[in-house]
């Protein structure tokens, strides 16, 4: 039986890159230990499972070094205050983001699509207070449209489908593709754009609260405007000390609850406490208490001391509930699931391409994630 003469570095290079111990692989691969010390070397086959079991690509392992993983986007985020090395699951959510782009491309190129005005169209020296209120024009969003709707969810599907409404692909998802033993990690990264004039892309991580993904969701809309492409994080709310992110942080804040609007609910709120005031903004404007406070923060109505505390208070409060939460969540609806994880724009392209023999059924299957009858399935809930 041939033996692959791997360097061990490299087998530890990847079990910590994918988070996982020796310990909590070594049912699965019980001469782990071995490898290790390079005693003896694993044979192709089982090295083939174990990068796939580690969420590595094959050609790493027959290098002599780790290579340095690195993002193919512009990166934005900070892990606590400090950048981190992206994880193989954003890592491979962001590639498979762009080969959907790719393809949604070169399918509105030969339908004859013409490229979006919008994208690129402002500069970091516009007024984000012009910016917000071109992108809810673009969007036929009218002034207190969030207060029409009963809850954050209705909020989001409102403003995700006017999105893609105008021709943003976006995609909400908490795992990498349908694969839920992969969760996507808030703490590393809520959501990225990519920039494109004929098929742009929003990604929210869908393990983040409904409310607050409506933050991520122009945060990455106004990166979109400017034409600049990135990962954010906001780790405590706060953008990474770059124009980009401090530009696009303040058309969302400006787009989701207006100044004018602000002082309004304020002005009216003058004797209740803080708190009571973050939750009327959050319950008016469908935006989370954290990011009702921080609009307080950039209106000078709290100081910073006081934006932390209460961000702080919140924060370990929302981990409680989630906890309680996730103990009694039976899961939700499949096929919801499936079309807000593909994307309804791009899925009904692919879908079509598919019946109109353009696109093969190996390449919808790849491109979406989705097999068999399962892919039937979907294109019917799509109403095709």
């Amino acid at each position: 039986m041939e033996r692959i003469n791997i360097q061990p570095n490299l087998l530890h290079w990847a079990l910590e890159r994918c988070g996982k111990s020796e310990d909590a692989i070594k049912n699965k691969f019980p001469n782990i230990s071995d490898w290790l010390c390079g005693k003896p070397y694993p044979t192709l086959k089982q090295l083939e499972k174990f990068a796939t079991a580690t969420y590595t690509p094959l050609g790493y392992f027959f290098l002599n070094e780790p290579p340095e993983d690195k993002l193919p986007i512009p990166d934005f985020r900070t892990i606590k205050g400090q950048p981190e090395r992206p994880s193989p699951n954003l890592l491979d959510t962001i590639q498979t983001m762009q080969s959907r782009g790719e393809w949604f491309r070169e399918f509105l190129l030969e339908e004859g699509q013409k490229p979006l005005s919008f994208i690129k169209s402002v500069t970091l020296k516009t007024e984000p207070v012009n910016v917000a209120i071109e992108m809810r024009k673009v969007l036929s969003l009218s002034d207190g449209w969030a207060n029409r709707v009963g809850t954050w969810t209705e909020a989001l599907r409102l403003l995700r489908r006017a999105i893609e409404d105008v021709g943003i692909m976006i995609v909400i998802n908490g795992v990498v593709g349908n694969n839920t033993y992969r969760p996507l990690d808030v703490a590393e990264f809520r959501g990225f754009a990519l920039v494109d004039e004929y098929a742009p892309l929003i990604f929210i991580n869908g393990r983040d609260s409904v409310s607050a993904q409506m933050f991520t969701i122009i945060h990455e809309l106004s990166h979109l405007w400017l034409g600049y492409e990135g990962v954010s994080n906001f780790y405590k709310l706060q953008p990474v000390k770059t124009n980009i992110e401090e530009f696009c942080d303040q058309v969302a804040a400006e787009f989701l609850v207006p100044s004018e609007e602000f002082k309004k609910v304020v002005g009216e709120n003058q004797r209740a406490n803080d708190d009571a005031v973050f939750q009327l903004i959050a319950r008016s404007f469908k935006v989370s208490p954290i990011v009702a406070a921080r609009r307080a923060l950039d209106m000078k109505y709290i100081s910073k001391e006081r934006f932390f505390e209460f961000y702080d208070k919140y924060a370990k409060d929302s981990e409680k509930d989630r906890v309680s939460r996730k103990k009694k969540k039976r899961g939700g609806h499949f096929w919801n699931n499936q079309i807000v994880r593909v994307g309804e724009l791009f899925g009904s392209a692919v879908v079509q391409a598919t019946l109109e023999g353009r696109l093969l059924y190996r390449d919808a299957y790849r491109l979406t994630g989705l097999k068999g009858k399962t892919f039937d399935n979907y294109v019917t809930q799509l109403g095709f």
